[in-house]
């Protein structure tokens, strides 16, 4: 390199090729703040570029380093375009929940691989890599509390709706089907209230998606520093519509949900799972399992009472799901007061221990890694179930999907949020969260089930 030239790190957000799932809508692209993050960290002397496929298609960009972050449906695209600045013989590294789970895959197709919080790894990969000493493999602590600066947002591409932001990190839930307690750990860590206001000041969109796996917490601690979070943006006039995610105990302690909700709560997330309390007990859902599926509706109201309206997670394709179940899951949720359902199949992701007992079983059935990653994004059904041909009840999910995103349904349903929350913004924003939804899980399909 040239005396006194400044360096180059691309930072890329690769996304699946069929272009379906969570990126097919602008509405529900999440800025990928762990980029921003990583050009926050790194020295002022390098020049910062992130491509962002969500927005763009990727054309080479020359660089001196280049970084890449990937969920599992995302990294077979991450490991391809990588594979293009090896050629180069350009150093590559990789960043994620996926890579932290199965870092040997990853080593495979870049130089170094980056396992769990980058902020007390990144420097060590720069100073490495400066000196011509980059390793394999880099894993830091976890800060507690959370040591991380401010993102540089001027790197996102401008046509997010949603900016995002986080709080806290960590989850002691450890639910059967979900790797956050194994990325993030299973004790809740908090940001300085002080520096999240700071930046949510510097926040040019007027929408907010807190990124927290659960912004309340399971302690009176927690209740207590969320409202104190909240509190914090009412002072200091943070105008701010924004929706989060909790679970059932978010009802627990009103003055939450009426804090949220003056500091411009608007929804919240709730992964409720199932309707089935076996379903919920197999999977480790402990709190649905104890709270009990008749105590939804009542949790819901709570909500509604202080305008603000709720997403409910339902998972469809559970291992013992048959037909009559999947039709009782769609009369559960036209039923169900929640005012938007987001429609997944379960999915064994990697680093939890419902992967690696379908793995042990022999049950995944879309598993030619790296190459089949791209189907582990909620959408397709990658595993053998019990009562059902594979293909045959993945087909009936999404026909089954017609009934729960029905349009007429929809509006109707947005009239009742009206209705339930007194508030036409939520009332809205709920309609379109489920014609989003509508679009996500059929994808480019024009007929579900082909």
């Amino acid at each position: 390199m040239k005396h006194g030239r400044k360096k180059t790190l691309l930072l890329v957000n690769p996304a699946t090729k069929n272009g379906s799932g969570f990126i097919i809508n602008k509405d529900t692209r999440y800025q990928p703040l762990s980029l921003g993050i990583i050009a926050a960290l790194t020295p002022p002397d390098w020049k910062v570029k992130i491509i962002d496929e969500n927005f763009r298609i990727f054309r080479y960009y020359k660089a001196d380093l280049v970084g890449f972050t990937a969920f599992s449906s995302t990294v077979t695209r991450a490991y391809e375009l990588a594979k293009l600045y090896r050629d180069e013989g350009i150093p590559t590294v990789i960043g994620g929940i996926h890579v932290s789970m199965v870092p040997g895959e990853a080593s495979e197709f870049v130089d170094a691989v980056v396992i769990g919080e980058a902020e007390t790894s990144w420097p060590r990969v720069i100073s490495d890599f400066e000196n011509n000493k980059l390793q394999r493999i880099y894993q830091g602590p976890l800060s507690d509390p959370i040591e991380s600066p401010k993102p540089r947002r001027e790197l996102f591409h401008p046509a997010y709706i949603f900016a995002s932001i986080q709080t806290t990190r960590g989850c002691p839930m450890n639910c059967d089907f979900c790797s956050v307690t194994a990325f993030n750990g299973r004790n809740y860590r908090y940001r300085q209230i002080a520096e999240v206001i700071s930046e949510m000041e510097e926040i040019p969109q007027k929408n907010l998606f807190i990124l927290d796996d659960n912004i309340v917490g399971n302690t009176v601690q927690a209740q207590n520093r969320a409202i104190g979070l909240f509190k914090a943006m009412i002072d200091r006039g943070i105008k701010k519509d924004w929706i989060g995610q909790a679970s059932l105990n978010v009802a627990d302690n009103e003055e939450v949900l009426k804090y949220a909700a003056k500091s411009g709560c608007r929804m919240l997330f709730i992964g409720i799972e199932s309707e089935r309390e076996d379903q919920l007990v197999g999977a480790n859902k402990k709190l649905n399992a104890k709270m009990g599926v008749n105590s939804y509706d009542e949790v819901f109201r709570k909500i509604h009472k202080y305008g603000i309206a709720v997403i409910a997670g339902i998972i469809f394709g559970w291992e013992d799901d048959t037909i009559e179940r999947i039709d009782h899951r769609v009369k559960f949720t036209r039923e169900s007061h929640a005012d938007s359902i987001q429609s997944t199949m379960l999915t064994p992701l990697p680093g939890t221990r419902l992967f690696e007992r379908m793995k042990k079983e022999g049950r995944l059935v879309m598993n030619n890694f790296p190459e089949d990653w791209q189907h582990y994004g909620y959408e397709s059904l990658v595993f053998a179930p019990i009562h059902m041909d594979r293909i045959e009840l993945q087909d009936y999910i999404y026909k089954a999907y017609n009934k729960v995103y029905e349009p007429a349904f929809l509006k109707r349903r947005m009239l009742k949020t009206w209705w339930r929350t007194g508030s036409l913004t939520s009332a809205y924003w709920s309609f379109m969260s489920n014609w989003n939804y509508r679009r996500m899980v059929y994808g480019k399909r024009e007929k579900p089930g082909k």
